[in-house]
């Protein structure tokens, strides 16, 4: 076996006991502190990870556990033109999502102490020796895109969103579960090599920050997992790890190098456009990342 077959084997390894351990700690850690709620225990609250840790393709020694605190009771929609919330009867709810926001940082600080719970623009920062939690907490209303159906009716994806605190931007939308269950799918059709590659770009990723290559910089570990994803399932269980991350990055280069080429490639969730303006990301700064990618691991050679 040669040498970078086996840095490429160490870096695809799956999360560890402990690393799995974290994120099912905080996950119940938060969902007790909004069972313990006055305000909210009576309300259809939903408290699940989300992110690299609840898909499997965390790193060691990643960021924070991303945990969902969604609430369902009322929800944010978005509707076809000609569609309102008369179509369907729906009325406009007292419940904003401001004060949610509020109610759930009262339990937080209640159930981990005021000082361990740090109120972010977005989110909460949770740092909490007494629990062993270290999280984000997320607050969301439950997200609804509605479409026509063929048939006639309308069906709607469920997302998340939330509203950041200065309202920049005034929405994020995001789609947790259809991540997930895609995710799920490729990683099978790919005789489970499709999160493996992710884990050994974002391992190369940090190698190449360590290294001073300005390309691996502000590369959000979404943007490598929406990349591979983008890559056809035959990159995917060739006989050595090598082989797949040649492949993945050979397609990924290819494709990067004009707007024309990726311009319809989508995130995982497959009901978002991965290059449009509203991304914090560009085509140009993931080409500049893959063929850097390819020249750290010295493909050319």
């Amino acid at each position: 076996m040669n040498e970078l077959e086996d840095i490429l084997k160490r870096w695809a390894n799956g999360p560890s006991t402990t690393e799995t351990e974290k994120c099912q700690r905080a996950e119940l850690a938060i969902r007790k502190a909004i069972a313990a709620d006055e305000a909210l225990n009576k309300r259809n609250i939903k408290v699940f990870a989300q992110g690299s840790y609840a898909n499997r393709t965390n790193i060691s020694n990643a960021s924070d556990v991303d945990v969902n605190i969604c609430c369902r009771d009322v929800f944010f929609a978005n509707y076809p033109a000609g569609v309102t919330n008369d179509t369907f009867g729906f009325s406009a709810s007292s419940y904003t999502y401001a004060q949610f926001k509020n109610e759930v940082h009262q339990a937080l600080n209640n159930h981990f102490g005021a000082e361990t719970v740090t109120r972010g623009n977005k989110a909460f920062d949770i740092q909490d020796n007494t629990y062993r939690v270290n999280a984000d907490a997320v607050p969301t209303f439950e997200h609804r895109r509605y479409f026509a159906k063929s048939g006639g009716g309308y069906g709607y994806h469920e997302g998340v969103e939330l509203r950041p605190d200065d309202g920049k931007p005034p929405e994020i939308i995001n789609w947790p579960q259809q991540v997930y269950d895609n995710g799920v799918a490729k990683h099978g059709r790919t005789t489970r090599r499709y999160k493996k590659i992710i884990r050994i770009l974002k391992n190369l990723r940090n190698w190449m920050q360590g290294e001073n290559i300005s390309a691996a910089n502000d590369i959000a570990s979404f943007l490598v997992e929406c990349l591979v994803w983008n890559c056809p399932d035959h990159c995917f269980g060739k006989d050595t790890l090598t082989e797949d991350t040649k492949l993945v990055l050979a397609h990924l280069i290819i494709n990067l190098d004009e707007d024309q080429k990726s311009s319809d490639w989508v995130e995982v969730n497959e009901l978002k456009y991965l290059f449009r303006s509203s991304q914090p990301w560009t085509r140009l700064q993931a080409y500049n990342f893959v063929v850097a990618c390819w020249k750290a691991l010295e493909f050319d050679k």
